[in-house]
């Protein structure tokens, strides 16, 4: 179960990095998948 949440943790960061234009949008994107990862690691 843990490695399907990181594998939809991981593809959502590739998603929202490859929407990204700027280095401040890279840094919400960066700032986001590690919320994700953080709350996934909590359930």
């Amino acid at each position: 179960m843990k490695k399907l949440i990181t594998m939809c943790v991981v593809m959502m960061s590739l998603f929202q990095l490859s929407a990204c234009n700027t280095m401040q949008g890279f840094g919400k994107d960066v700032k986001k998948a590690g919320e994700a990862v953080e709350n996934a690691g909590k359930h």
